[in-house]
């Protein structure tokens, strides 16, 4: 686990031929930010893998290839926002 900066907001960019689990095919949307829970990096590949709850509030490690960056919101703890609260 790396420690990530607080209140870290990202957004779905799905990649058509990118690595799975697909974020849209797995209870994400692309007009929600979703605060970064964690990251993982295994040594065996270059991707980090974004710890995120979806819209269900089911936990899915998520490729970083399929996220982009929001910005920063340490207050309120939010696991969702709609993107144009950030």
């Amino acid at each position: 686990m790396i420690t990530l900066e607080t209140g870290l907001y990202l957004r779905v960019q799905e990649l058509a031929d990118g690595p799975k689990p697909f974020p849209l095919q797995s209870g994400f949307n692309m007009q929600t930010a979703y605060r970064a829970l964690g990251m993982f990096n295994p040594s065996e590949t270059s991707d980090a893998f974004f710890i995120l709850a979806n819209d269900k509030d089911e936990i899915w490690f998520i490729c970083n290839r399929h996220l982009r960056a929001v910005g920063l919101s340490p207050e309120p703890k939010d696991l969702r926002r709609p993107l144009e609260c950030l």
